[in-house]
């Protein structure tokens, strides 16, 4: 049974799992690197917050309970204590096989370990934290408070205990959708979804259409939310760089490698929304 629960990193990802987390009554910690990016994570929160109550989706008085339930931290000490720690840092292997050297570490011998990652093999996560059959990916999608699924990724070694374990508490407990998928590179939803959006990048950059009638051939045409790349914006084009070079490391299919602009663009700092211009201004 999960109670205590941390998610380390408190980016757009972490901060609105903290926030679902919290919502479903759970005692929520947010660990981040410094005091800042801690603060910077409780603005992000108590933001999203204020917008829901100002939309009229959530009550002031719940919303006071909810924020009552987080608390920030820059030590990772402060997570021995959690049945359910979820790493939600950057996509970036060596930094995620540290964390879960160092939390693996820290946690009690029931507590589970998991991570948000969108690619990154989860056996190789779960070695480090030298408590193989505690960890497995728990992969929440963007915006996290917003969107319904949530991938489960056990690897070889993940116990069915403690698969069984958070797929309770993902489902019951905060009212999500799991699927499950194997620990390859991509899972389900991004091993799909990618060169989708990789083939909308090539085709604007083989000058085939522009970026307005790519998207809204999408949305008319096939009924998607979103177009491509109004999608790739949001998603970011750095995350999806470092999913698709996890993908064509693996698989070595020339579908998964990244198309020279998006290279380009991520070059120069045009990451999509996050930085205010990608193939869209913001």
């Amino acid at each position: 049974m999960v109670e205590k629960f941390a998610v380390i990193g408190g980016g757009l990802m972490g901060s609105g799992i903290a926030e679902v987390t919290a919502k479903a009554g759970i005692d929520t910690i947010v660990a981040e690197i410094s005091a800042d990016a801690a603060a910077a994570a409780k603005a992000k929160v108590e933001g999203s917050i204020e917008r829901a109550v100002s939309r009229g989706k959530l009550e002031s008085s719940d919303a006071e309970a909810v924020l009552g339930r987080i608390t920030y931290v820059d030590d990772l000490d402060a997570l021995a204590d959690r049945d359910l720690v979820l790493e939600a840092a950057s996509e970036n292997e060596k930094i995620k096989l540290e964390l879960f050297e160092r939390v693996g570490g820290l946690l009690g011998p029931d507590a589970i370990l998991a991570s948000n990652t969108s690619s990154i093999p989860i056996s190789n996560l779960g070695a480090a934290s030298g408590r193989p059959d505690k960890v497995l990916g728990i992969h929440f999608f963007n915006p996290a408070p917003v969107m319904q699924l949530v991938e489960l990724i056990p690897s070889l070694t993940t116990s069915p205990e403690t698969l069984s374990t958070v797929k309770t508490f993902v489902a019951d407990t905060l009212g999500k959708e799991p699927i499950e998928a194997t620990d390859r590179a991509g899972f389900v939803v991004n091993a799909l979804l990618v060169p989708y959006i990789f083939s909308a990048i090539r085709m604007f950059e083989g000058g085939h259409a522009t970026a307005e009638d790519i998207d809204t051939g999408m949305k008319l045409g096939c009924g998607h939310p979103m177009g491509p790349l109004t999608l790739a914006d949001m998603v970011g084009l750095d995350t999806l760089r470092a999913i698709g070079d996890s993908m064509y490391d693996e698989f070595k299919e020339p579908l998964y490698a990244a198309p020279p602009l998006l290279e380009r663009m991520v070059a120069a700092g045009r990451l999509g929304k996050k930085s205010g211009h990608g193939f869209y201004t913001y």
